[in-house]
C-alpha cells in the first residue's frame, strides 16, 4: 500500500514522505488560499507567505503549484467517491442505490458550484488541463459502479449477456455529464432531475 501511495504522489508531482506533516500543512493552507484567491490568482510564492514557510522549503514537498493543486483536487474527489462507495455498499434495491448514486454525483457537482465556486474552478481547470487526478476519479468511480453491477447480476436484478467492462464503461460516459464540473453548468438548474431520468434510462437497458 506504501509503495501505490508513493508512486501516487510521484505521479503527481509530489516529493518526500507522503504522510508527512508538512505536507498536510501545506495542502490544508493551500486550500484554504484557493478557495478565496483563486487557484488562477495564486502562486507559490503566495501560499508560502501565508503559511510562513519559505517557497524552497514547499518545493521539497511539490514540484509546481499545479502539484499542490492536484493534491486538493484528489481530496475533493475522494469526497465524493467515498459518497458513491457507501450508497453502492448499501442494503435494498439496486436499482434504487444506482439513481440515487447518479444524484448525488449531480449534486455535490452543484454544492462545489454554487457553495465554494473557487474549488469547482479548481476542478475545471483540472478537466481542462487533464490532470491524472481526473482519470482516477474515473477510474475509482468505475469500481464503484462494477461492484454495483455485479451484485446485481448475482441477484438476478441486470442482465448479464454484456461484458461487465463494457456496461460498466457506457455507464460511467451517461454519468459524465454530472462528473464534469463544465457539462454540469449546462444544467444547474435541473441536474438532479436529469440525473434521475439518465439513471431511469440506464436500469431499463439493465433490465435481464
Amino acid at each position: 500500500m506504501t509503495d501505490m501511495k508513493s508512486r501516487r504522489a510521484d505521479a503527481a508531482g509530489q516529493r518526500g514522505p507522503v504522510d508527512h506533516e508538512r505536507r498536510q500543512q501545506i495542502i490544508e493552507a493551500a486550500d484554504e488560499h484557493f478557495r478565496h484567491y483563486g487557484y488562477g490568482k495564486t502562486t507559490v510564492a503566495d501560499l508560502a507567505r501565508a503559511i510562513g514557510l519559505s517557497s524552497a522549503y514547499i518545493y521539497k514537498f511539490f514540484d509546481s503549484k499545479r502539484a499542490i493543486g492536484e493534491a486538493i483536487c484528489q481530496r475533493i474527489l475522494s469526497e465524493i467517491v467515498s459518497d458513491a462507495r457507501a450508497i453502492a455498499e448499501e442494503r435494498g434495491p439496486r436499482s434504487d442505490r444506482l439513481r440515487r448514486l447518479f444524484q448525488t454525483v449531480a449534486r455535490r457537482g452543484l454544492e462545489l458550484f454554487f457553495n465554494d465556486r473557487k474549488a469547482h474552478d479548481l476542478a475545471v481547470t483540472a478537466c481542462n488541463e487533464r490532470w491524472p487526478t481526473i482519470d482516477e476519479y474515473k477510474v475509482r468511480m468505475a469500481e464503484v459502479l462494477a461492484g454495483l453491477v455485479a451484485e446485481g447480476r448475482e441477484a438476478g436484478d441486470f442482465e448479464k449477456k454484456t461484458p461487465l467492462d463494457e456496461t460498466v464503461g457506457a455507464i460511467l460516459l451517461t454519468m459524465y455529464s454530472f462528473m464534469h464540473p463544465l457539462l454540469l453548468e449546462e444544467c444547474l438548474d435541473d441536474a438532479e432531475s436529469q440525473a434521475l431520468t439518465i439513471a431511469n434510462l440506464v436500469l431499463r437497458s439493465l433490465a435481464p
